[in-house]
């Protein structure tokens, strides 16, 4: 619930803090059109004029229509988000192994290698190696074994340290766009330190390098050793010492990499010293990830692993990642189809009211002014034009403003503050304004048809 409260008062003090580039505009506008000898200037400068007189209208439609272009502006982006994650990817596709009958997978380390290789045989021509391969296994602990806290737990990804620059990145950029890897560039500096520290962990087992928000957690710092109390491997305690810290805005700033080396020995010496092996022995590989250069050959990879007999104790599935995420998101396919085609349309009649509601109060106000203007020799199309205008104006303006700050606040304040999977496409800088201005189009025909019928002598009448 505070969560909710704080959102909503978040976005109002956006769209209050919004007005100040709104107004600036119009102010602005005005000058410049006021400057401009043709004839066509004069309908914008009225259009201007008239939205400016009124400043505490104009002010209530701008903030009802830019928050709720702000909320379309989320809901769409992560529609699109999720339309692009469960797209599948024909070049370079990502080939995920996991335990099948398992949720949570736990394989033996001996699968590691025939995996790698696809468990491709080379007295068959047509089968088909992986061009890379990394595995994943996973070590829980913490520093704190008495006082065990979130900011005390560490979560390390044990793998081959040479594929953090490889097959970890790829993994990512199939997540993210190039439109949002904001945090995604590196400093060649922070990189080249990065390669030295994986360098320096292929030989001291003990070395880890860990994502800035962790070490922050821990309070630890680069250079420093952390004792690690092992808790998804029980009695599996480990001393690590702190090479390097991923590069800033890192895509990994909650977790720590590890040599898998470290961890298997670990556990080939709690054999000998407590005469039997542990408990999880048998199952420490958790993920194979492997890449193949299109559809086709994940086919292929996938048809001899699950079929050869290496691979049945416990039995192994092969997916991609957007299959993966596509089958996380089935059970979230309701809300999904809400947010299309009940939330976004709901939205935008509620902006297309709105508007209109504003509108119309604003021509009744009016009404002897345009009768004026009628009398000036405006025809009857003309007023329908600047009533039609000044509603576009206000809306268009107001759906360019909040999907513009909607995009640079998350994909360059909210990125660069800590990666995250949450982006606005740069679409939204086209289709805010369309939004707004076609809502405020649709809400005012009533009300500028009603001001376009306005009789000059009823409106004198009751003056005088």
């Amino acid at each position: 619930m505070l969560i909710v409260i704080g959102i909503i008062l978040g976005l109002l003090v956006i769209a209050f803090i919004a007005l100040v580039p709104f107004f600036l505009l119009i102010f602005t506008s005005e000058k410049l059109l006021a400057k401009v000898p043709l004839l066509a200037a004069k309908y914008p400068l009225l259009m201007l004029r008239n939205l400016r007189r009124n400043l505490r209208r104009t002010s209530l439609t701008f903030l009802a229509t830019f928050v709720l272009v702000l909320i379309i502006t989320m809901v769409w982006s992560t529609l699109y988000a999720v339309e692009l994650w469960t797209t599948e990817k024909t070049k370079d596709p990502k080939v995920i192994v996991t335990e099948k009958w398992e949720a949570v997978s736990h394989m033996p380390f001996r699968y590691a290698g025939e995996l790698a290789d696809g468990a491709a045989d080379p007295r068959r021509r047509g089968d088909v190696r992986p061009s890379d391969s990394m595995t994943w296994q996973f070590y829980v602990g913490t520093n704190d074994p008495v006082k065990k806290s979130r900011d005390s737990f560490v979560f390390f990804i044990a793998l081959e340290p040479a594929k953090i620059l490889t097959m970890m990145n790829e993994i990512w950029d199939e997540l993210i766009p190039p439109e949002a890897r904001r945090s995604g560039t590196v400093d060649p500096a922070d990189e080249e330190r990065l390669r030295a520290a994986i360098e320096q962990m292929t030989h001291n087992l003990q070395a880890c390098v860990m994502g800035r928000n962790r070490l922050k957690a821990l309070n630890k710092k680069v250079g420093e050793r952390i004792k690690i109390t092992g808790i998804n491997y029980t009695d599996i305690d480990l001393e690590f010492e702190i090479i390097a810290e991923l590069p800033p805005g890192a895509r990994y700033d909650e977790n720590a990499f590890m040599n898998r080396d470290y961890l298997n020995r670990a556990l080939d010496d709690y054999e000998h010293t407590h005469k039997g092996k542990h408990a999880n022995a048998d199952r420490t590989l958790d993920i194979v990830w492997l890449k193949v250069r299109d559809t086709h050959d994940y086919g292929q990879v996938a048809q001899q692993i699950e079929s050869s007999p290496a691979f049945h104790d416990p039995e192994v599935k092969c997916s991609t990642l957007s299959s993966e995420i596509s089958a996380v998101m089935e059970s979230y396919r309701s809300l999904i189809w809400g947010m299309r085609w009940l939330l976004s349309p709901a939205l935008i009649a509620s902006m297309t009211v709105i508007i209109a509601t504003g509108i119309s109060l604003s021509v009744r106000e009016r009404r002897p002014e345009i009768a004026v203007l009628k009398v000036l020799g405006y025809q009857p199309g003309q007023v329908l034009f600047l009533v039609l205008g000044e509603a576009l104006l206000i809306g268009a303006t107001s759906g360019l403003v909040s999907a513009a700050l909607s995009y640079a606040a998350v994909d360059y304040g909210l990125a660069k503050a800590n990666a995250t999977l949450i982006f606005v496409p740069a679409g939204a800088l086209w289709w805010g304004p369309l939004v707004g201005g076609v809502a405020a189009l649709i809400g005012s025909i009533v009300p500028a048809w009603s001001a376009r019928s306005i009789k000059v002598s009823e409106v004198f009448s009751k003056i005088t």
